[in-house]
């Protein structure tokens, strides 16, 4: 689950440590060999490619698999390879909005892949704009919290760079900045010798659903679903899980 959701830390740390290990590295991967495809292979002159392989070597993606599809994004060597992107907009568990964002080569399989994951865990598919109205695109910088930083220095430091939110997540902090100032934002925060965690694009809703325990399950179980799709690169979601329902998801 990406975006605003306090779940997305939890679940990339356990992705580190389980079986997802596998799928977020073929996630990661596509991820890079799209922003080389779309920029080119120079870090230096791609900022897109510069983040995206920023955060696979954050998630302990070898040297190599990051080598190798910079290359076949890039167009070089006899595997290179092409992605389309599609975005799906469905409807989760208690009223929750969903936007599934697909990186594929096969449209008909990504199409019958999310159909089937969203209709088998409780959600129903939407007509296209029904649901995306209440998403809009943001930057989302992820800083892990050191001595040397702090909420309010951070929001001093960005003022000037977009910056819309910091919000303290207790082990991080969460930058929200307007989509076409994250770049600007994240040279701001390296210039200043902050480290950040991961610096992305995504879409965040306007109008967050809270959830009680037993619905969070549900809206856990279909996001699960759709992440186990090779085609599906992100979902978004407006679910708003309190301190006290993460509380309880983690102890199951």
């Amino acid at each position: 689950m990406s975006g605003h959701s306090k779940w997305a830390t939890t679940k990339h740390k356990k992705a580190l440590i389980d079986g997802r290990r596998a799928k977020l590295f073929a996630k990661l991967i596509k991820n890079i060999e799209v922003a080389a495809r779309l920029g080119g292979p120079d870090l230096d002159g791609n900022p897109t490619l510069y983040d995206a392989v920023q955060k696979g070597r954050k998630s302990s993606l070898p040297n190599d698999n990051i080598e190798r599809a910079i290359k076949r994004g890039a167009g070089v060597g006899a595997d290179a390879v092409e992605y389309m992107t599609i975005m799906y907009e469905g409807r989760g568990p208690a009223g929750t909005a969903i936007l599934i964002e697909c990186l594929t080569d096969n449209k008909n399989r990504a199409a019958a892949e999310v159909r089937l994951a969203v209709t088998k865990n409780g959600g129903t598919m939407a007509d296209p704009g029904s649901v995306s109205y209440l998403f809009s695109r943001k930057g989302i910088i992820v800083v892990n919290k050191a001595a040397n930083v702090t909420e309010d220095g951070l929001l001093e430091l960005l003022l000037d760079h977009g910056v819309e939110d910091v919000e303290d997540r207790g082990e991080s902090f969460v930058i929200t900045t307007e989509a076409s100032a994250m770049v600007a934002a994240r040279v701001a925060l390296q210039s200043a010798g902050i480290d950040y965690e991961s610096a992305d694009s995504e879409f965040v809703s306007s109008m967050m659903v809270p959830v009680d325990a037993e619905a969070a399950r549900k809206v856990i179980k279909l996001i699960d679903a759709l992440e186990d799709s090779d085609d599906v690169q992100n979902v978004y979601s407006n679910v708003d899980m309190s301190a006290d329902v993460l509380a309880e998801l983690e102890n199951d």
